[in-house]
């Protein structure tokens, strides 16, 4: 009898996320930061800290990936703005209109999710984000 057990290399997938027009990049800037995006933010730390590649795509600075992407522009052009953000995993749309979780993200990518710790006030300027304590991106 045969093994039919294969160990080839797994190739991670690639997640893209699509989102609305923001300031930054990472979209926690200013005084009064949106907690769904300080949250989310950290998940695409933990999860590229996991070696999956996730790549934010800003409306603001990138619309030319948003008409490239046909999927994308499609969703725009029949649910307009509501659509966003649009999650992608290797290029097939997964989620649409809210940011995925921790744990979404971590089933998107394939892998286990690793314990969950609190989210700091500091995760922002830990993260690398653009703005810090001063509010300016």
């Amino acid at each position: 009898m045969q093994n039919t057990t294969s160990h080839q290399a797994t190739q991670l997938p690639r997640i893209d996320v699509y989102e609305p027009a923001m300031c930054c990049s990472s979209g926690v800037c200013g005084s009064d930061p949106d907690a769904t995006l300080i949250a989310f933010t950290a998940d695409c730390a933990a999860i590229t800290g996991n070696g999956i590649s996730i790549t934010r795509h800003n409306l603001a600075s990138e619309p030319e990936n948003f008409v490239a992407n046909s999927q994308v522009r499609n969703a725009l052009d029949s649910i307009g703005s509501q659509a966003l953000p649009i999650v992608q995993v290797d290029g097939q749309t997964v989620l649409t209109g809210t940011y995925p979780t921790r744990d979404q993200l971590f089933r998107m990518a394939g892998i286990d999710a690793p314990s969950t710790n609190p989210v700091s006030e500091n995760t922002a300027e830990q993260s690398g984000c653009c703005c810090g304590a001063s509010g300016c991106c």
